[in-house]
């Protein structure tokens, strides 16, 4: 029994990574309801199998494969027609419209003030006077514009023309150079050691943690000898 549950166990997670990375990536702020739904089963169906003598690792597999081919199927259909999409995924709700509250939308979402105001909070904002519009989203998070006179001063109101900014690449984690981000800045060892020395630092093997980007340059904190010192 014991090697049939570790049996299924591990084909029924490979079987169910698979899946998940067939469906696509999602954050869990983007999924809907729907979504979340068939994440369930698909757990379930292993969970239920786990203890079960009479279900074979062919049945479980199988009933994997069948549910994501019905919910791969049925999301390809969404996507080509349009109008199936709202009863399927859901669609956004506007419950503020230029400031004005839509009670209607409120009733028909099943949302309380209270819950309305809590979600606002969230987002940092205590009043609904700050609030433009507010969007319900499918997954049932709060986008919200702000009034213009309660939004952040921002950088072009003031004329003002910040330094750019870039992705930061970790190249030395632990004393160790990170190669596969080297690879990704098209830089290599010999480089890397070059521009260190020009900033003083000579033994990559003492630094903690560096790290560049294209805007900032390097940027180190900590050395192995000080870590050691802590410890």
């Amino acid at each position: 029994m014991a090697t049939s549950m570790t049996i299924k166990i591990i084909c029924g997670l490979l079987a169910l990574l698979i899946v998940v990375r067939l469906l696509g990536k999602k954050e869990l702020s983007q999924i809907t309801p729907f979504d979340f739904v068939y994440i369930l089963v698909l757990g379930g169906l292993l969970e239920e199998s786990v203890y079960d003598d009479k279900v074979t690792i062919w049945q479980v597999l199988f009933a994997i494969a069948l549910w994501a081919i019905l919910i791969f199927t049925i999301e390809k259909i969404v996507q080509k027609f349009d109008k199936i999409r709202p009863a399927v995924k859901g669609e956004p709700t506007v419950i503020v419209h230029n400031g004005e509250l839509d009670l209607n939308a409120l009733k028909k979402n099943k949302l309380e003030s209270e819950q309305l105001r809590t979600m606002l909070r969230q987002q940092g904002i205590f009043s609904i006077n700050e609030v433009k519009y507010a969007v319900l989203e499918p997954s049932g998070q709060l986008s919200v514009l702000k009034h213009e006179l309660t939004a952040p001063v921002t950088a072009e109101m003031l004329s003002v023309h910040p330094k750019e900014t870039a992705l930061s690449y970790l190249v030395i984690d632990e004393g160790k150079m990170e190669k596969k981000a080297l690879k990704k800045i098209g830089k290599d060892a010999t480089w890397l050691q070059t521009e260190l020395a020009k900033s003083g630092y000579t033994d990559i093997s003492k630094i903690y943690y560096a790290e560049w980007s294209s805007t900032d340059g390097f940027t180190v904190r900590g050395t192995i000898d000080d870590t050691e010192n802590k410890e």
